[in-house]
């Protein structure tokens, strides 16, 4: 009796430590999915192409944005598209983007990352406009398709001027 417990005991054991790479595999795979994901983001940036935009997100009401302009937030994909419209027509020149220390977490069809972006912006009188985010996104894999569920983008404020740092610097 006690030598089949020792023996269904290292059965269990010995499946655990075997399903243990695989795991790992999936999460590098999922980590190397949301990195490629952040990396269309950031081209369909750079090329102002809204629809490469918006695909990189929950095409739905599920979408939560806090964004570093007002409103408070955006609920729904329609709402965020709007914003970015918006935002790229106040800026019809030339776009530079450089996303950096993107870090990814990933766990089963949930995970989050954070960035800081950077962008150079032209507005129509041709004068540049330099602004460095923080960004954190919360995904949601959909369909085997890793998604931007959740997106918070913020800028270090100066409590004592109460004036936002846009080319904020480590």
């Amino acid at each position: 009796m006690n030598r089949s417990y020792v023996s269904i005991g290292t059965l269990l054991a010995a499946l655990a430590v075997c399903s243990l790479p695989a795991r790992v595999d999936a999460r590098a795979s999922d980590e190397a999915d949301i990195k490629a994901l952040e990396e269309r983001f950031a081209a369909a940036f750079k090329a102002k192409d809204l629809k490469a935009i918006m695909a990189c997100y929950v095409p739905d009401q599920s979408l939560v944005v806090f964004d570093v302009v007002p409103p408070r937030q955006y609920v729904g994909a329609p709402a965020y598209q709007k914003d970015f419209e918006e935002f790229f027509s106040m800026f019809p020149g030339p776009v530079e983007f450089e996303m950096s220390d993107l870090s990814v977490t990933v766990d089963g069809k949930i995970g989050y990352g954070h960035s800081i972006q950077r962008t150079v912006l032209t507005d129509k009188d041709g004068k540049k406009y330099e602004l460095t985010v923080r960004v954190t996104d919360g995904y949601r894999k959909i369909n085997g398709k890793w998604l931007i569920a959740h997106e918070h983008v913020s800028v270090p404020v100066d409590l004592m001027t109460g004036k936002a740092d846009l080319a904020s610097k480590p």
